[in-house]
């Protein structure tokens, strides 16, 4: 039977184990838990590769448990985790056994899944981890969250990457390997532990002598983990806005390729440049709302690839326009202010006239409809009061631009 690399390559020990030293180096959190031999349920949130699966193994190992897993993916049910939940029931009672079950893609489970788990977490029938690459506030029931210790795992370094892929081609005698192609997996695993040994066990498959040219083969493109719906997503998008937001284009272009690469929709970006073009640009610089607008409407024309170019046209311009935020301040502070302040009646010199009896009430009398022709005929300036009298001399559009 042939073992896959990924599990022959699987550490036994916290020492082997690659990378999270914030969790498992001397002193941390999850070493000292380890050491002490009191473990707790936990959910460990992070990127695929970055050593959840290893890291959980590892613990039920350290504490002499049955590790069991279970995966929403494969369809593991209500039913299921009774199974589950009454074998740990007997191992504790016959055997003094520990169980640890380990909850793959947690975020995957519904409510009523998730709480199948509580009660036996609580009572410590089980010690529950979960794996998930989604935010766990938002994806895993609160009752869960508050009788967990959430650890965040993080993509590897490169040089990480690098201890595990001269691991993984120690494991292959007869095969020789460029240095080139070495660095090529290291490079475009992107911090992907599980990427960069599935690269080196294709290559192995396709030559013995490994170059650069072989690791291309193997590798194909770069993995970048980027869940349209999940904290990636808004974190990407976060960072292009704020790039934009302080004058980097450079920076704005690394997230807009991000985004383009993992096949973020088009439009979802452009609508993002309109609003940016009115909230941080205004009206300093108003032709942005004009290029942004542009820009939208020929990507729906175009499509990709080509939309691509007209993306980072108007991603550009937007970062390099000069910025305010006089209207978007001032819009806000008028809102707040609906809420804030009495509503008194518009004066009655603005109202509409449409028939004799408002005229009779004084519905328009007296407005000046075209000051600003008046003071150029006059000379004169015109004092002309247009808000309610409670908020005469407010000023809520401040141009802040030079």
């Amino acid at each position: 039977m042939n073992i896959p690399l990924a599990e022959q390559l699987r550490p036994k020990t916290l020492d082997e184990f690659v990378g999270q030293k914030h969790l498992v180096g001397k002193g941390k959190p999850i070493r000292q838990m380890l050491e002490s031999g009191n473990i707790i349920s936990m959910v460990l949130w992070g990127p695929p590769g970055s050593g959840k699966t290893t890291l959980a193994r590892l613990i039920a190992r350290y504490v002499d448990a049955h590790f069991v897993p279970f995966s929403a993916v494969a369809g593991g049910g209500v039913s299921e985790v009774r199974k589950i939940i009454a074998k740990a029931k007997d191992d504790i009672g016959l055997y003094q056994k520990k169980t640890v079950l380990f909850v793959d893609e947690i975020h995957r489970f519904n409510k009523a899944q998730q709480d199948a788990f509580l009660p036996y977490v609580e009572n410590g029938t089980i010690t529950l981890i979960g794996a998930t690459t989604e935010n766990p506030g938002f994806e895993v029931i609160a009752p869960l969250v508050s009788r967990s210790q959430i650890y965040v795992l993080y993509p590897l370094e490169e040089s990480e990457i690098q201890m595990i892929v001269k691991r993984a081609t120690a494991l292959y005698p007869k095969h020789t390997w460029s240095k080139e192609a070495l660095k090529h997996i290291v490079k475009n695993a992107n911090g992907d532990a599980r990427t960069s040994i599935n690269a080196v066990e294709l290559a192995a498959t396709l030559v013995e002598k490994v170059t650069l040219q072989t690791a291309e083969e193997a590798v194909q493109r770069k993995a970048i983990y980027y869940d349209k719906k999940g904290d990636w997503h808004y974190d990407t998008i976060s960072a292009f806005i704020k790039s934009m937001r302080g004058g980097n284009a450079d920076a704005t272009l690394h997230y807009l390729a991000r985004m383009i690469k993992s096949g973020e929709d088009p439009v979802f970006i452009a609508r993002r440049m309109v609003i940016f073009a009115s909230e941080d640009i205004g009206n300093a610089q108003p032709t942005a709302l004009v290029v942004a607008t542009s820009c939208i409407q020929a990507v729906h024309m175009i499509g990709m690839p080509e939309a691509s170019l007209i993306l980072a046209q108007t991603a550009t311009y937007l970062a390099t326009s000069r910025k305010s935020i006089a209207s978007t301040v001032g819009i806000q502070q008028a809102l707040s202010d609906l809420d804030e302040e009495n509503l008194d009646p518009i004066p009655l010199h603005l109202r509409n006239a449409p028939n004799k009896v408002m005229k009779n009430l004084g519905y328009g009398r007296g407005h000046i409809r075209y000051p600003w022709l008046v003071e150029k005929q006059s000379g004169n300036q015109v004092q002309q009061e247009y808000l309610p009298k409670n908020l005469r001399g407010k000023k809520y559009y401040i141009p802040d631009w030079k």
